[in-house]
């Protein structure tokens, strides 16, 4: 096979983005091979993501990261961005490293490419802590648990935050543990006192400084990192902080083709997926 060259449009501009989106997109997928490319309403996955991105108010520049050609081939194909990546990465963190390093541009985005239906305004919103704050290396989003079931799904990631929104912990377990065994909402609903703490879904949408980022994916895993199997523990572990940003927003994220078929519901009568 003869390799494949793609256009670089940065390489003809002569002031570089100040923030710009990446979509790490693999093409491999134990539940869901191929699913980048899966059609949602006549277009790909992979596009409806990164059209979302690219319209974002704030965002310079979108581009999907990939090692597969048939992906990169479609991103150019619909007027998109695209930088192939080596093959041997273990996370989209580390995919999307590579690509920062050759970038000149203060902020990452890091926008799943498996999330068709994310709003612009969580993108906007997890960009918010960093035109105030000029220690913030990571921000990411968090959305208040209201259902007892999810706050007790370990695939629903929990995040506990600090008076600052700083994250102090990721867990698949139902944390903030209330001794008593209530669910937090319910305690405050009883009357039993207005301190109950608020329960949070973490939403994994990411925003770095790019120096950051890369310096992120050059340290070694960790103990918390490989028993909880959640990445952004490594950020705490070695002792960084992550700001976090309450959003009501939610994003269906396609791992299966009947979460596809969900997606193609929402696209056909044109809804937000936002809870109260």
């Amino acid at each position: 096979m003869h390799p494949v060259t793609f256009r670089d449009p940065f390489k003809r501009t002569s002031q570089p983005p100040h923030t710009v989106a990446l979509i790490p997109a693999r093409y491999q997928s134990t539940r869901f091979p191929g699913k980048p490319l899966a059609d949602l309403a006549g277009r790909p996955m992979i596009e409806h993501v990164y059209r979302r991105a690219a319209s974002t108010t704030g965002i310079d520049a979108a581009v999907v990261a990939t090692d597969d050609v048939r992906i990169a081939q479609i991103v150019e194909g619909f007027g998109g961005i695209v930088r192939m990546t080596r093959s041997v990465h273990r996370t989209g963190t580390d995919r999307i490293a590579e690509v920062a390093a050759g970038l000149e541009c203060e902020l990452i985005v890091n926008v799943q490419g498996d999330l068709p239906l994310i709003e612009s305004d969580m993108i906007r919103q997890v960009l918010q802590p960093f035109d105030s704050d000029a220690s913030v290396l990571m921000a990411t989003l968090r959305r208040p648990i209201t259902d007892a079931s999810e706050y007790a799904n370990p695939n629903v990631v929990k995040v506990v935050v600090d008076r600052h929104d700083d994250a102090l912990y990721f867990s698949r377990a139902p944390v903030p543990h209330v001794r008593g065994g209530d669910f937090p909402f319910a305690r405050a609903a009883a009357g039993r006192g207005t301190a109950a703490p608020c329960p949070y879904k973490h939403v994994g949408l990411y925003a770095y400084r790019r120096a950051f980022l890369i310096e992120l994916a050059s340290l070694p895993p960790t103990p918390l990192e490989v028993a909880e199997s959640l990445e952004q523990l490594r950020v705490l572990e070695h002792g960084f902080r992550i700001r976090t940003v309450e959003t009501h927003y939610e994003s269906i994220e396609v791992d299966t083709p009947e979460d596809a078929e969900r997606v193609r519901q929402h696209l056909a009568v044109g809804t937000a997926v936002r809870r109260p």
